[in-house]
């Protein structure tokens, strides 16, 4: 059991990158090429909705990258 949960906690930290990658990947298109499949706006859309709740959206944010930074 303990050797499946490790297997699986692999391909997450795995597609996990990959998703990472490609929202890079999507930013660096969205510049050169005009916001092309919508990552710059929908991240401008996810970063406006922290900042509509204001100190909570703030808390929240932070607490999402400390708990990102622990991996």
């Amino acid at each position: 059991m303990l050797k499946a949960m490790q297997t699986v906690n692999e391909w997450l930290g795995q597609l996990t990158e990959v998703a990472k990658t490609l929202v890079v990947i999507g930013i660096i298109v969205g510049i050169l090429f005009d916001d092309f499949f919508g990552v710059i706006a929908g991240l401008g859309r996810i970063m406006s909705q922290f900042g509509d709740a204001g100190f909570a959206g703030i808390l929240a944010l932070m607490i999402l990258v400390m708990w990102y930074e622990k991996k």
